[in-house]
């Protein structure tokens, strides 16, 4: 059985990017025999961006019944938020005692944040992929599912690990990432990739209203109905040819290439499929809403497998370090 480790940071709604880039590989391993999964909520992380109590707390409950919604088998899975695991802050000291500067300096998000000038650039944000590579490697997980964005912190966490483990001995894993190429980018309604940051998101759960004003706002060119367009060009579509059955989204694509065929019709289409696709989650979620009894439940017994492997994890590292008595 391999065992697999991913985090979720509960910065926002999620997107369909978040869910085919992630969330949907998430759900589907869950209910593999083949896989033990742990998964969590980085709340943690979250602070790097959240600074008020009260909504971090709300959107790590949200992210929590967003995932149970979608189908997340936790009979075998330790699903938790990474705060309830304080062996956290304590192996990320021991990591960053003995990670190099260079390394973080070379961190995508640290280099992205320092050519925008960003006014405040925090502790916590240039410390970002030290806490990624511990949430990663106290668990010794044989592979990491992540969006192809995310491949270098995986990468980063083995660059640790291997020093951690040349410095005091053999101790942790090196996983691998686990990206699914075909849908490891997912463009927003501007064509850019999709993310909160950029404002460009479908949400998965959003009203009925929202959504559809959400996808009518997908940027398309000036082409009329009867002009025939090139498919892999037509934003809606791409994003239309995730959730449609290929039948259905070959002859779209055919539609296209003759003419004949507006981008309403398009949007429109992509519109009713994302409805139906989440149909039953959105259900789910709603008697969630209501049994949050049972979602406390959930947690409480993710956390506690998930803690029993992170203190055997560190009471192996206090010993190899000397801060064990």
């Amino acid at each position: 059985m391999k065992r697999v480790l991913s985090g979720m940071q509960p910065s926002g709604n999620p997107h369909i990017g978040n869910y085919l880039g992630a969330m949907r590989r998430h759900v589907e391993l869950s209910h593999d025999a083949e896989h033990e999964c742990f998964y969590f909520v980085a709340n943690y992380h979250a602070l790097t961006t959240v600074r008020d109590g009260a909504t971090l707390h709300n959107l790590t409950r949200e992210l929590v019944l967003d995932y149970l919604a979608l189908g997340l088998d936790t009979t075998e899975t330790a699903f938790f938020v990474q705060s309830s695991i304080p062996e956290l802050t304590e192996l990320t000291w021991i990591f960053d005692c003995i990670t190099s500067m260079g390394l973080l300096e070379r961190a995508h998000a640290w280099k992205d944040a320092r050519a925008k000038k960003k006014k405040e650039i925090t502790v916590g944000l240039f410390n970002y992929p030290v806490l990624m590579a511990v949430d990663i490697l106290i668990y010794k997980p044989d592979m990491v599912p992540v969006g192809k964005d995310q491949k270098q912190h995986v990468e980063m966490a083995r660059d640790i690990a291997e020093n951690f483990n040349n410095t005091f001995g053999e101790t942790f894993k090196l996983p691998a990432p686990d990206i699914k190429e075909d849908v490891a980018v997912v463009p927003g309604t501007d064509g850019q990739k999709m993310s909160k940051s950029y404002g460009n998101v479908i949400e998965i759960f959003a009203d009925e209203a929202r959504l559809k004003e959400q996808v009518f706002s997908i940027k398309t060119d000036s082409k009329g109905v009867d002009e025939p367009k090139n498919p892999t060009e037509v934003l809606p579509y791409n994003l239309y040819a995730f959730f449609a059955h290929d039948r259905e989204a070959r002859d779209l694509a055919e539609k296209l290439k003759a003419g004949g065929v507006g981008y309403a019709e398009i949007k429109k289409k992509l519109f009713e499929t994302l409805l139906d696709h989440f149909a039953k989650a959105r259900t789910a979620r709603r008697a969630l809403e209501k049994n949050l009894d049972h979602v406390e439940a959930v947690l409480r017994e993710g956390t506690r497998k998930a803690r029993a492997v992170a203190t055997a994890t560190m009471d192996d590292v206090r010993k190899k370090v000397g801060l064990w008595l």
